[in-house]
């Protein structure tokens, strides 16, 4: 039946020419034209849906804001985006992932929504109302529908504005080849009908028992939807693919796909951003293959809902600085202003990179993210103690040495790595388990501006391990201010696509990757806290280092304690720009 259903909503289409499908409610008030109901069939037979809304008494064809989601709300806030849109002198279309609205196909997140967003612009773009200038914007999956439309880039599509995007495989649902948690609940509240399950989304207390039942179980992982109850087909399906592979890859642009995308970026992201690492490795990615890439990027202390609202006065307990916060429809209308009616470039895009520093008060600008930091601090990780902490400091060690760490996964009763930034400041950290080394405290003010480095160096008796490192500013006052954090897959860490599994007891060095971009003006009398330890805790999967997938491993595997060896020749290294420096304006 698909394939009638699929050439009988062409024919309406045609038949409409060029506006809307015969199915579509029309609805003409007095300030909009109004398509409710669009229809459009995908080149392999699917459909979908979507809206439309256009200034009533517009004569000729105009620029079209675009937007495509998972998140269906057709009468609620989506409706009111596309009347705005219209209110700035656009056409207002937004489209829906196949499977939802008025979709009947089965629902699959991420997997579509590239090819389907280009059947829709290509639409779109044929439509008497448009005039051949199409602009993307939207946060989170919103913002990777936009990378995942560019990776067969529409001649109509001329620019993007990505909010916090995410990146399927790069983020979430796993970071650096760890699955976390929260896109269990989420795949449920996509997933579950053509709108949205707010009633089993909003469950909190069923998702945060079920990741503990998990925990005490000592179950695998593959069987987290049976202990909760319910099966997660999308959960299964995502599982099956560990590794960053074609599964992930054919979602959004790789290498040369990026070369391609000739058209202006505006990148919106928070320091805060739990999907940061996804949505700055399209930033760097696209830098690093097109070359001469319009790409603009603000950024803030923001979280991943703040920064797409402008900000937000209190972040996870932290006041923010008034100054911090912005307009932010004015900022990306101006945008569209710009690169779609040819108007100046907004007052605010100072130079590519705009960010404001936590504890300043203006605004600063760079050319690059590697030009935020003009210097690094190489820090080592000692095995000397200084007043009960672990050294951290700046020359290397003249000897080798180790600090050993035993972690027995049977042993439910303590948790490790407690790296979530929540509150922002606090009056002390986990010293429960795991390693804390403290710099000398800084002799002037610096910023904290970018993403750190560095280098492990670990011997494990097991064949992988999964270990994370959270950085703070100890302030003079004694308070703990979360900088950043990453957590890493030793197995995954040389290529996230191909699994390269430790031999036990042989030294191996790993280079940090995706870590958190961060700015922040460090005081004199500071000091910078490095807290390193195993990830082994019940919001994500538990690597028990047996070497096979993390996913099928129980408590069965953990028959003898994790062993490791941290050398005192890994160090970070942390990006800083010194007060007196100058390279912003």
């Amino acid at each position: 039946m698909k394939p009638l259903r699929a050439i009988f909503t062409f024919l309406a289409i045609v038949l409409y020419a060029p506006t809307t499908s015969a199915t579509d409610t029309e609805v003409r008030s007095k300030e909009y034209e109004i398509h409710d109901q669009l229809m459009i069939p995908t080149p392999d037979g699917a459909m979908i849906s979507g809206m439309m809304v256009r200034p009533k008494n517009s004569t000729s064809a105009l620029p079209v804001v675009f937007q495509f989601t998972i998140y269906a709300r057709p009468q609620e806030r989506d409706l009111e985006s596309l009347k705005d849109a219209a209110d700035r002198g656009y056409v207002g279309v937004i489209f829906y992932s196949r499977g939802k609205y008025l979709s009947t196909d089965d629902i699959w997140p991420y997997e579509f929504d590239g090819k389907d967003a280009y059947t829709a612009i290509d639409w779109i773009s044929k439509q008497a109302w448009c005039n051949g200038h199409i602009g993307m914007y939207g946060g989170s999956y919103n913002g990777f529908t936009q990378w995942a439309a560019s990776k067969r880039l529409h001649p109509a599509l001329k620019t993007i504005v990505p909010m916090v995007a995410g990146q399927p495989g790069m983020g979430l649902p796993m970071e650096n080849n760890i699955f976390i948690n929260p896109n269990y609940q989420w795949a449920f509240y996509v997933g579950n009908n053509r709108l949205l399950d707010t009633k089993t989304n909003d469950d909190r207390q069923r998702f945060r028992q079920s990741q503990f039942k998990w925990w005490y179980s000592g179950r695998a992982y593959r069987e987290f939807d049976e202990i909760d109850g319910t099966p997660n087909k999308w959960l299964q399906k995502w599982l099956q693919h560990p590794s960053y592979d074609d599964y992930w890859k054919d979602m959004v642009p790789q290498e040369a796909e990026f070369a391609q995308i000739t058209i202006p970026v505006l990148t919106i992201d928070g320091y805060y951003n739990d999907s940061q690492v996804s949505s700055l490795n399209y930033l760097r990615q696209h830098l690093r293959y097109a070359e001469n890439a319009q790409h603009y990027l603000v950024i803030g202390p923001y979280g991943h809902f703040g920064a797409q609202r402008g900000g937000e006065v209190v972040l996870n307990d932290l006041p923010i600085h008034p100054n911090a916060l912005f307009d932010i429809k004015a900022l990306i209308y101006a945008w569209f202003d710009h690169t779609l009616k040819g108007q100046t470039m907004p007052a605010m895009l100072k130079d590519r990179v705009n960010y404001f520093p936590i504890d300043e008060s203006q605004w600063r600008h760079a050319k690059s993210i590697e030009d935020m930091s003009p210097d690094k601090m190489r820090l080592y990780l000692t095995t000397t103690k200084k007043q009960g902490d672990y050294q951290l400091q700046e020359v290397a060690p003249s000897k080798p040495a180790y600090l050993q760490q035993s972690v027995d996964f049977r042993d439910r009763r303590n948790s490790n790595n407690d790296y979530y930034p929540a509150p922002i400041v606090r009056d002390d950290i986990d010293r429960r388990n795991g390693f804390i080394f403290v710099s000398d405290a800084l002799k002037e003010d610096l910023l904290f501006n970018g993403a750190f480095t560095g280098e492990i160096v670990a011997s494990i008796n097991k064949r992988d391990m999964d270990f994370g490192i959270t950085l703070y500013e100890l302030t003079d006052s004694g308070k703990y201010f979360h900088l950043s954090y990453t957590i890493h897959r030793a197995s995954y860490i040389k290529d996230p696509s191909q699994r390269q599994l430790l031999k036990p007891h042989q030294i191996t060095h790993m280079s940090l990757g995706q870590t958190r971009l961060i700015s922040k003006r460090l005081k004199a009398g500071s000091r910078i806290v490095a807290y390193l330890n195993i990830n082994k805790n019940p919001f994500s999967q538990l690597n028990y280092g047996s070497g096979k997938d993390v996913s099928d491993e129980s408590m069965a595997d953990a028959n003898y304690p994790l062993k490791v060896r941290w050398f005192n020749s890994s160090f970070i290294e942390i990006p800083i720009m010194r007060i007196t420096q100058t390279g912003d304006r």
